[in-house]
């Protein structure tokens, strides 16, 4: 009775209908469903490297801001020093003297050394109005000047790395 019973037992295992096709299919969607999750997971790896990229480019321009306006502060408690050094130098007359070539010299070598770390002057006069860089105080009328130019510069201006660390304060031409 055994050796026939588990001949049996073999043949209705087969015929239960473990179909070689309903195999393959089920294979086939499951290499399709870990290929889906496989793309997906590209798709995933590819933004998180771009998010990872964008960072540090942000952070790389955030450094770089902070560099170049890292001495605003200092340049900008400077600004009544090289004020206070114009005022001396226009007092001083157009009469050279060892006081006021030495007064000149110390204003230049400031302002260079102001220059180097990125502050620009902004000395108007003759130049048109610019909004941007320039504070009208008042109109005047100015026979032979441009209207809308700066006649005159009360307080000088400055730049730093382009950006208004101060706008110059100016008188500008009447317009006809």
């Amino acid at each position: 009775m055994g050796p026939e019973m588990n001949q049996h037992d073999h043949d209705s295992d087969l015929d239960q209908g473990h179909d070689p096709q309903d195999t393959d299919s089920a294979l086939i969607a499951e290499l399709e469903t870990l290929r889906n999750e496989l793309d997906q997971l590209r798709a995933t790896t590819l933004l998180e490297r771009a998010d990872l990229e964008n960072q540090r480019k942000r952070v790389a321009r955030d450094i770089e801001q902070a560099r170049k306006f890292a001495n605003e502060r200092l340049l900008g408690d400077l600004l009544p020093v090289f004020d206070s050094l114009d005022a001396g130098l226009a007092a001083a007359g157009a009469e050279p003297s060892p006081l006021k070539d030495g007064l000149e010299l110390t204003f230049k070598q400031l302002l260079k050394v102001a220059g180097d770390n990125g502050l620009t002057l902004l000395d108007p006069t003759g130049d048109a109005f610019n909004p941007e860089h320039h504070q009208a105080i008042s109109q005047a009328d100015a026979p032979g000047a441009a209207p809308g130019s700066v006649v005159q510069v009360f307080q000088k201006g400055y730049l730093l790395n382009g950006r208004l660390l101060r706008p110059a304060l100016v008188v500008v031409a009447k317009h006809d």
